[in-house]
């Protein structure tokens, strides 16, 4: 008797979110935004707290808020490429204007989000830098692809 062809596909891990905001809202607000699902979400009200976070729990994607005194989300950035597999970070503000776009978008960040926050771009969002990180997160290194193809 033949048996089932199976496809042992490794499962994705979970979305992970970190909150960076001084803002206590902020993370009130994607708290009931995600609460349904099976995303972890996390918080951190400053620059320091996300960084210790960060070395000691990997997160696929982080939504910082732009100002997080004396430091901005740019400084969070930074930080963040010296990660194994750095998070993709989500811009977010009350004041999301076509400066702040292209500024996080030209310095690398994945996305802004405009506040008071809307539960589906927060969704599509979070969704989107989330499977980037993974199909990137899921690659080889360059250096080994290089190898082989050798």
């Amino acid at each position: 008797m033949r048996q089932p062809f199976e496809i042992n596909a490794p499962v994705p891990p979970p979305v992970s979110v970190l909150s960076v905001s001084p803002l206590a809202d902020d993370f009130l607000t994607l708290k009931a935004i995600v609460g349904h699902s099976r995303w972890s979400l996390f918080q951190a009200d400053t620059f320091p707290g996300a960084l210790t976070f960060l070395r000691e729990k990997p997160v696929s994607v982080v939504l910082c808020e732009r100002d997080l005194p004396p430091q901005t989300w740019i400084d969070l950035y930074q930080n963040l490429q010296n990660l194994s597999t750095p998070p993709c970070l989500i811009v977010t503000s009350r004041l999301a204007d076509e400066r702040l776009w292209a500024e996080a978008l030209n310095l690398g960040a994945w996305d802004v989000l405009a506040k008071p926050f809307e539960r589906s771009e927060v969704l599509r969002t979070v969704k989107s830098a989330w499977q980037h990180w993974y199909d990137r997160a899921s690659r080889p290194p360059a250096a080994l692809v290089r190898r082989a193809a050798s």
